[in-house]
């Protein structure tokens, strides 16, 4: 989808950790560059998730990771991670993600984040806290 979809970007800079032999970025990379990016997305969205099973005794938990790769990223480039809501369901939130060369329209990759909510002593499924889709929704984020 083109960037202009996105509120939310996040830059990275790879590092030489990250690359393979060949110089690309190792795939497993991926998924913590869009774990750095979503952090980076609640701090924008001004919502504390790290605070949530605290304030609600529930927390979200990972059920699906998709990355789709487009085109090789390479060491020492810069890029973009830009992150929405894809869909809130009731207990569901699926993190749409993108990563583009810093500044471009070209698309390296993207991915797809599924997380839902449970309470964490019955690990059962359980309704986003209602601050959090009205957080959303108030940011221009609410994607149903």
């Amino acid at each position: 989808m083109p960037r202009q979809d996105f509120r939310f970007s996040f830059p990275f800079r790879v590092r030489y950790a990250e690359v393979d032999q060949q110089g690309i970025v190792f795939n497993a990379h991926y998924l913590t560059y869009f774990d750095t990016a979503i952090t980076e997305y609640f701090r924008w969205l001004e919502y504390d998730y790290i605070g949530q099973p605290a304030r609600t005794g529930t927390d979200f938990h990972v059920v699906r990771s998709l990355i789709e790769y487009a085109s090789p990223i390479r060491f020492d480039e810069e890029i973009d991670i830009l992150v929405r809501a894809g869909r809130i369901g009731r207990s569901s939130l699926t993190l749409l993600l993108e990563i583009h060369g810093k500044g471009r329209e070209d698309l390296r990759a993207t991915g797809e984040i599924v997380w839902v909510n449970a309470d964490q002593t019955t690990r059962r499924s359980t309704p986003i806290p209602p601050d959090l889709t009205e957080r959303l929704a108030a940011m221009g984020e609410a994607y149903l």
